[in-house]
């Protein structure tokens, strides 16, 4: 019965097997993530989302990303706040790939003003909640090979995502055993989302289902639903967690009184420095090395000097476009951000509005990009590289190669790097102030006495 095992972890772990290291990495998290969710507040599908939830809204007590005043019911609030986290794809990622705050950070944030004044979490409970979610995202990824390589089938926080989300919150409300297996059987039946809505508007409900509908069946559980409690085990026959898997190995999650070592201890985070997919950030690097290498050369950059760029990236139909029309399909573009990076010197959020997208001299560049797939260079976050070879009209040819990028969890961002990330993000929609509160209260989350008031701050 491994799904018990899961469900002994969320109910059973407790704040001291929070090691410094994993309080350290996840508060780095929760800081990004909110950035990216205030940015993301200013986007159109988070209008969208808004606008719907607005119609449905009853109980409004919880706050909403960069919408002071505005308050929706928890559950619609985390999927509101879940949209505008994704939907630059300028959120986390983690290895087996995932999007692993996105699907919880939203769901917790709302739990925690939901709950009555007397019932309040501490910013403590609150993060050991929010790892407990990232945990159990990490070792069901674990579950599969599959799940190492960049996705094909379903989008993987639209499963594991939604199962974080439900065992956080179960933790955050400190439901029993028994309720906590419920929670993660009926997260089960709510879990998926295929990837050919990659690079649509519809991508970032992927991440707004996730954290809403695993808060949902923790608190249908909470009240005595029922599912499954064998879920997770590979019965033959009869798919439950398997389904989402051609390849699937469960192994049970122990936590001992003493200790629990938590995948976030041995696998850091990957934290994005521009607003698109994560496989982007290896082909801009490469080919910002190689303008430094044309400026060099010709004393400025001339795309009339070139005759072809040649990208050497891994098979992955889905980031593979040669001529994206929209933003989304812009961000999911070998192309695309290699000629921003040749033409522009960098990649922003500017990068991607209507008129940079259509420009003409970035059209013409693309025309001249051929896409080669090396065997070497396979699908897969921790393994990939990205290559950029300019060949020029004079014969010559220059060349970039990045096999780590910065930001990647092999040289994360400093502190100094993720602190300008988030500042600038959240000034788009919060005051100066109020943003340099949000960065106090994260840094000193475990001493918070009431974390709902994190939530109230945004």
């Amino acid at each position: 019965m491994l799904q018990f095992s899961f469900a002994s972890f969320i109910h059973a772990v407790r704040p001291e097997h929070l090691s410094k290291i994993v309080r350290h990495r996840s508060k780095r998290m929760i800081l990004d993530s909110i950035g990216v969710g205030l940015v993301g507040s200013t986007t159109h599908v988070f209008d969208i989302a808004l606008k719907y939830c607005l119609l449905y809204s009853s109980v409004a007590v919880s706050n909403v990303y960069g919408k002071p005043g505005v308050k929706l019911s928890p559950t619609l609030a985390a999927f509101t706040n879940g949209v505008a986290t994704h939907s630059m794809d300028f959120d986390d990622t983690w290895h087996p790939a995932t999007h692993p705050s996105g699907a919880v950070l939203p769901a917790l944030l709302a739990a925690s003003q939901m709950l009555p004044p007397n019932s309040k979490p501490n910013g403590l409970d609150f993060l050991l909640a929010f790892n407990v979610g990232l945990e159990v995202q990490g070792r069901l990824m674990h579950f599969s090979t599959e799940a190492h390589n960049i996705p094909k089938r379903f989008h993987p926080p639209s499963v594991v995502g939604t199962m974080g989300s439900a065992a956080a919150t179960a933790k955050l409300l400190s439901l029993s055993m028994t309720q906590c297996t419920h929670a993660l059987g009926i997260a089960a039946s709510l879990a998926g989302a295929p990837m050919a809505n990659a690079a649509t508007q519809a991508k970032p409900l992927h991440i707004g289902n996730a954290t809403r509908l695993g808060f949902e069946a923790a608190l249908l559980a909470a009240r005595g639903m029922e599912a499954n409690p064998f879920i997770l085990d590979d019965i033959s026959g009869c798919s439950g967690f398997s389904a989402f898997y051609s390849i699937y190995q469960p192994r049970p999650l122990s936590t001992s009184s003493e200790c629990h070592e938590f995948l976030l201890e041995k696998q850091d985070i990957a934290f994005k420095r521009f607003p698109a997919h994560l496989g982007m950030h290896w082909v801009v690097d490469a080919a910002l090395s190689v303008r430094n290498l044309f400026i060099n050369y010709a004393g400025s950059f001339s795309p009339s000097l070139i005759r072809t760029i040649v990208l050497k990236i891994p098979v992955s139909k889905y980031i593979n476009r040669p001529f994206p029309n929209s933003e989304h399909e812009a961000r999911h573009s070998f192309q695309f951000n290699a000629c921003t990076a040749l033409l522009d010197g960098e990649v922003g959020l500017s990068s991607f509005t209507e008129g940079s997208i259509h420009r003409q001299e970035l059209r013409e560049l693309l025309h001249k990009v051929v896409v080669e797939h090396p065997e070497d260079n396979v699908a897969n976050f921790d393994k990939m590289y990205g290559e950029v070879a300019v060949l020029l009209k004079s014969g010559d040819v220059l060349t970039g190669k990045c096999d780590t990028f910065y930001g990647h969890w092999r040289k994360p961002l400093s502190r100094e790097s993720l602190l300008k990330k988030f500042r600038s993000n959240a000034s788009h929609v919060l005051p100066e102030e109020k943003v340099e509160t949000i960065i106090t209260m994260v840094d000193n989350l475990e001493n918070l006495s009431d974390s709902s008031h994190l939530a109230c701050s945004l």
